[in-house]
């Protein structure tokens, strides 16, 4: 848990899957449509889209934050790429499963390893789904 909120953000759906979603200060104001690949119309945005790039964002700010502690420059280039995936569980539900894939061009693989490393560590969505889900952020 955090020790101290800096900040808060609130998201209204309607709709479900198949509605409509946005924050309270407009920011983000997108319909949603399901997937053709989960028998939808497909053309909008889906929450696996919206969790997938709010992560990348996220973990990548992470590996810069770690990287400042350590006094390493993270080359402006850099990239993370998280897929997500969705489907049925065995028990009940829906589960999800995630892949990162980190690009830190020019940076020695020692480095770089350990800058992906703790910024899994760090990262505010790693943390949320520790112990949910099997997340090992990979060079890319």
């Amino acid at each position: 848990m955090p020790s101290k909120i800096v900040y808060r953000v609130s998201a209204t759906a309607t709709g479900g899957r198949d509605g409509h979603s946005k924050t309270e200060d407009g920011a983000v104001d997108v319909d949603l449509a399901v997937p053709k690949e989960m028998g939808g119309p497909g053309g909008g945005v889906n929450p696996e889209q919206l969790f997938a790039t709010g992560y990348a964002a996220c973990f990548l700010g992470a590996v810069k934050f770690y990287a400042g502690q350590k006094n390493v420059q993270v080359p402006d280039n850099s990239t993370v790429t998280v897929t997500v995936g969705i489907g049925p569980r065995e028990d009940l539900g829906f589960g999800l499963d995630v892949g990162i894939k980190v690009d830190l061009p020019g940076l020695d693989k020692d480095v770089a390893d350990d800058l992906i490393a703790g910024g899994h560590k760090v990262c505010p969505y790693s943390h949320a789904i520790s112990g949910t889900l099997n997340v090992t952020p990979v060079r890319a």
